[in-house]
């Protein structure tokens, strides 16, 4: 393949709707997309939609999609020649990175020895010390025992964060208040923490109390240069996950935001990054003085939320993902780089926002995206599709553009009422009531904000006026019936009289 030419033949290790959305990137470039499929994915839309299609095994993903071997072996049976790994699953992986290119096949992402040092929470928190970069006050060092946490814990003032050096998501993560609850969940985070990233190693890091998360996106080529496409807000979390993301942040002091971003240059730079990346930070506002900034880790793979940044610069992330692993420079300078206008977008998953979010597979037996200006939807279903229990029930990712952030929340407020989803429980109901919340639009935003303002409390209130609505319509039904001449209602004659009094608000129906 000659340098700078993109690919004949591109397979996608991954599934839904990211897989869709490569699909669509690969198609764009001239390239043939051949994906993957375990048991519970046969009819899956990535499937119809792709050139090709290879059956890698039973539903569960540590006997499919997690499998390195038979994703190597669908590559080298297709023909491809390079492999897109999506996110989750093996795109943070360093031996699957490794197993690309031992099999003189592209890995389309950062170098195995880039993904193990960021991949580590202490290796990486060194690192990017050592450039100049703000850590979040801890330890550089794995924790040994219980006893040199408590030691740690209590140099550092409670409370504090214990987590896993390695992996993310919520995983192997406590919030500890107290010397007591640290000697009772040291060992329980170290046990969550082995079964999923197979590293019991643990650390602890100041607790702050209302910080804000906001991230930079990075590329970088195979020559060394390096941009950054501006900052996501990410700070609406629940239990450590992401749910809105937009861009930029709405916070008002944007030369703060411009050293963010110098920053995250310099992360990238101290591990010599290629391809998409994500520095993660989290900011301390200030009551009075400046805010602060502290590094927080690094996702060495394509984000989730990267339609927002795609949608405020004009620049297509996959696209230049794989331009990048064929060999082509960045597309602009650090200085062409200008966004415009607001983008946010909502996750909507296959949970029950009335029952703590529990998970919701079916069949959806209804599915009509929303559309209209500024109205993107990126999902791996249609209607008839099933929202399989083996893997994350995210449906879809939609996303609204705005010239401002005003402009941006009305259009997914419409977006938002126009989605119809049949068959399972969705989100949408939860993003509703975010997005008219007055502190959301007023972006006094941090990541206990849902707790904070008591969303769950205020969406079941908001359940229960809309559940007395039919209640109200029978009962003024009931009533309409129960009046008209000669009807009965309940097997009793009416007593309904024609010389109704005109002012009566029911005579005019």
């Amino acid at each position: 393949m000659k340098k700078g030419s993109v690919f004949k033949k591109l397979l996608i290790a991954n599934r839904g709707e990211i897989a869709v959305r490569i699909i669509r990137a690969c198609r764009d470039l001239g390239i043939s997309p051949v994906v993957v499929f375990s048991e519970a994915d046969r009819e899956a839309l990535h499937v119809r939609l792709s050139d090709e299609a290879h059956f890698i095994g039973p539903s569960p993903s540590l006997e499919s999609y997690l499998v390195i071997e038979k994703i190597i072996d669908a590559a080298r049976k297709s023909g491809a020649e390079a492999i897109h790994p999506g996110y989750g699953f093996l795109s943070e992986s360093e031996a699957f990175a490794q197993a690309c290119e031992d099999s003189r096949l592209v890995f389309i992402g950062p170098s195995a020895a880039s993904m193990k040092l960021m991949g580590s929470k202490i290796a990486s928190r060194e690192a990017v010390q050592k450039a100049g970069v703000p850590i979040v006050p801890g330890t550089t060092r794995p924790l040994q025992s219980r006893e040199d946490a408590l030691k740690a814990a209590s140099e550092i003032g409670y409370p504090v964060m214990l987590k896993a050096s390695s992996g993310g998501g919520g995983k192997g993560l406590r919030l500890v208040s107290s010397k007591e609850e640290l000697t009772s969940l040291y060992e329980t985070a170290g046990s969550e923490a082995r079964a999923s990233f197979n590293d019991s190693t643990l650390l602890i890091e100041k607790y702050l109390m209302k910080p804000r998360h906001i991230e930079i996106q990075v590329l970088g080529d195979l020559n060394g240069n390096v941009i950054h496409l501006g900052e996501r807000e990410c700070s609406i979390q629940r239990r450590h996950q992401k749910l809105v993301e937009e861009s930029p942040s709405p916070l008002e002091d944007k030369e703060f935001l411009r050293k963010i971003g110098e920053a995250a240059l310099a992360v990238a730079k101290t591990a010599h990054y290629h391809n998409a990346g994500t520095v993660e930070f989290i900011v301390e506002s200030a009551e009075t003085g400046e805010n602060k900034f502290y590094f927080l880790e690094m996702n060495t793979r394509l984000q989730v939320e990267h339609p927002v940044t795609e949608l405020v610069t004009g620049i297509d992330l996959v696209g230049e993902q794989i331009r990048i692993a064929a060999g082509s420079k960045l597309p602009c300078r650090q200085e062409e780089i200008r966004p415009r206008g607001t983008a946010i977008e909502c996750r909507i998953y296959a949970e029950d926002p009335y029952n703590q979010f529990f998970p919701s597979p079916g069949t959806l037996t209804t599915y009509v995206e929303p559309s209209g200006p500024g109205i993107r939807t990126d999902s791996g279903v249609c209607s008839g599709s099933t929202i399989p229990v083996e893997y994350d029930p995210l449906i879809s990712k939609v996303i609204a553009y705005g010239e401002n952030r005003q402009q941006a929340i009305l259009r997914m407020q419409r977006a938002l009422g126009e989605y119809k989803i049949g068959g399972v429980r969705t989100t949408i109901p939860f993003f509703q009531v975010l997005l008219s919340h007055p502190a959301f639009i007023e972006a006094d935003l941090h990541t206990h904000f849902i707790d904070e303002q008591q969303l769950i409390n205020r969406l079941e209130e908001e359940s229960e006026k809309c559940d007395t609505v039919p209640l109200i319509a029978a009962a003024l039904n009931h009533f309409y019936e129960a009046q008209k001449p000669n009807s009965k209602v309940d097997g009793k004659r009416s007593l309904w009289r024609s010389s109704q009094h005109p002012s009566d608000p029911f005579r005019k129906w």
